[in-house]
């Protein structure tokens, strides 16, 4: 497909796995034009002088705090940056979004307010709502008039949505439906307006409502004492004959399942960009800290073990960031293509979100994983401090946990991203058949001995390497399922370690691409750094590869087969060892003199 628009070539869904991208097709962070820099400030000066000093006041949930916050990020357009203009949006572009959601990352709770509100709370409204229910909704929520809610886990549906009891029916006069049943872990609840609903028609037509906070029946439960994000509304909610207008249907009778999956989608991918701009200022708060931080008459920066953490924080805030962008630039191409064959704005975006569910599944998990990884470290450098609750630390540590639940937690989330490039393949969306024969007659042959060219050849080849193992070790699983010896369904190991290579891989080329952007830009003085960068990450990236396809490999095969697999193994896992030690003290050395995450 090309984007008429750029003209550059634009990868489908998961395609990526058997095609290589080029610099000149992806979008980096440092591309962005002086427009969406100003947004980027505005952003920053709203964190700063509305956020992050409220950030006990919020954690209090004090009355009318998050209600008069997003009334004001409301006044910025901020609401309705995603909107169409036709409802008071200001139809910003998805790298803007994007940027939007990265600098507000580190909101603390607030994030959750703000997300739940403009996400999973208006796009099911934008992409399967009547005119007359967006006309109506729309502006309202774009301005705060009202504020949203998403009603769709249930005590005994989590992960298992489609397995919720909650019921709809249809009243004799055909005016209205009677919801009956109970939800929870519902975030806004506490002021919501809104409730996007989910509920089974008689019993079994997963359905989606849009139901007024007045509505009589509809009560809450208490707040919940939750580990973190003790700032955002959570409650359950309740319906008991609750009479819903037949006109807020929302969609198709028995077709929530489009609604619930689809919001999900472009929701998990938001979440993985805010992930990042809290990285980085964990990141920063872990350096300064240990600049400040004196011990044996030396600041504990001075120290491997501190500078290996700090660098470690930083380089994978700079992977994860880099494949944010690129998820970000397909989005927002593959939008303004559908966009160019007719679809509206709402439709676009659904289809493009849904195009790319995979690498949105990718960005949650790295985003939210990451993010874990660097808030545990930043404790870990404060030490004492960071145990204690005076300082931010501790409460960053408590409000990123959840990420890794909600938006589909991300053991689904692994599972579904390999479901879903099974699926695309057997569509014929994407030829992962012929690449996969491709590669088992390379096993079947010499090895290569072509040098490689160019200032990154042996990075592309690591990559390329990458993308070969994925598919031997995808493909003799799948060999192994049709010939009725394997039923992936129940080896959720296996799929575990399939999609551990697919994010590698795909995190792996995304920062190559960027750094080979980045070189061919301008000679900057930091590219020393994102070339180390990018050599220690396929450094470590190049051992997990290596592991978790043996791991998968042993777990379904066995004698000459399985010999002749890890002689594949080696063979596509030969990336040159690095002195990551000196790599690492390197970038360390950047981020100390800089006071701050620098890159």
């Amino acid at each position: 497909m090309q984007d008429t628009l750029v003209n550059k070539s634009v990868l489908k869904g998961g395609e990526f796995i058997v095609k290589d991208a080029s610099p000149e097709d992806i979008f980096i962070p440092e591309e962005f034009n002086e427009e969406q820099l100003m947004i980027r400030d505005t952003v920053r000066d709203f964190l700063h002088s509305e956020i992050l000093p409220n950030a006990k006041r919020i954690e209090k949930q004090e009355e009318g705090l998050n209600t008069s916050l997003l009334r004001k990020i409301a006044e910025l357009g901020l609401l309705g940056s995603h909107m169409p203009e036709a409802y008071g949006g200001l139809a910003l572009d998805t790298n803007t979004n994007t940027l939007i959601g990265e600098t507000l990352g580190p909101s603390g709770a607030f994030n959750v307010s703000y997300a739940a509100h403009t996400g999973i709370g208006m796009l099911p409204i934008l992409y399967f709502g009547t005119e007359e229910q967006k006309q109506k909704y729309l502006p309202r929520l774009i301005s705060s008039e009202l504020k949203a809610a998403y009603c769709l886990t249930e005590p005994g549906s989590g992960s298992d949505a489609l397995a919720a009891k909650t019921r709809a029916d249809l009243t004799d006069d055909g005016k209205h439906y009677v919801l009956n049943g109970q939800k929870m872990w519902i975030s806004n609840a506490g002021f919501a307006d809104l409730f996007i609903v989910f509920a089974q028609v008689d019993g079994d037509k997963f359905t989606g409502f849009i139901v007024e906070r007045n509505t009589a029946g509809l009560t809450l439960g208490a707040e919940e004492d939750k580990m973190g994000i003790k700032g955002s509304s959570t409650r359950q909610v309740f319906f008991e004959n609750a009479k819903v207008p037949a006109e807020n249907v929302l969609g198709e009778i028995g077709k929530g399942h489009l609604i619930a999956f689809n919001a999900l989608n472009i929701g998990r991918f938001k979440l993985g960009a805010m992930c990042i701009g809290g990285c980085k200022m964990s990141n920063t708060s872990a350096i300064r800290y240990a600049n400040e931080r004196i011990q044996f008459k030396q600041p504990i920066s001075n120290f491997g073990a501190i500078k290996h953490k700090l660098a470690e924080q930083a380089i994978q805030t700079f992977v994860a960031e880099s494949a944010v962008y690129r998820v970000s630039d397909l989005l927002d191409d593959q939008k303004k293509a559908f966009e160019e064959a007719g679809d509206s704005f709402g439709e676009a975006n659904l289809k493009s979100a849904e195009e790319y569910a995979i690498e949105c599944a990718i960005i949650k998990i790295v985003g939210s994983e990451v993010l874990d990884l660097i808030v545990d470290e930043t404790v870990q450098v404060h030490g004492g401090m960071g145990y204690s609750e005076e300082g931010t630390a501790a409460r960053a540590y408590r409000d990123s946990r959840i990420n890794r639940i909600y938006e589909g937690t991300n053991e689904i989330n692994r599972l579904l991203l390999v479901d879903q490039l099974f699926r695309r393949a057997l569509k014929g969306k994407i030829d992962i058949v012929g690449p996969a024969w491709e590669v088992q007659k390379e096993l079947a042959s010499m090895p290569s001995m072509e040098k490689t060219e160019g200032a990154y050849g042996e990075e592309r080849k690591a990559v390329k390497e990458f993308k070969k193992l994925v598919l031997m070790v995808a493909g003799g699983a799948a060999k192994m399922q049709m010939d009725g010896k394997l039923n992936l369904k129940e080896e959720q190991e296996i799929v575990m370690n399939v999609a551990d290579m697919i994010m590698d891989t795909f995190l792996a080329e995304s920062l190559l691409l960027r750094v080979e952007k980045l070189a061919g830009m301008s000679k900057s003085q930091n590219q020393d750094l994102y070339d180390t960068i990018l050599r220690t990450f396929l450094h470590d990236a190049t051992t997990r590869m290596s592991k978790n396809a043996t791991d998968a490999l042993v777990s379904f095969a066995e004698g000459d087969l399985l010999r002749t697999f890890l002689m594949g193994v080696k063979r596509f896992t030969k990336y040159a060892p690095q002195n990551v030690k000196e790599n690492r003290r390197k970038i360390a050395a950047a981020l100390i003199e800089a006071n701050e995450y620098c890159f």
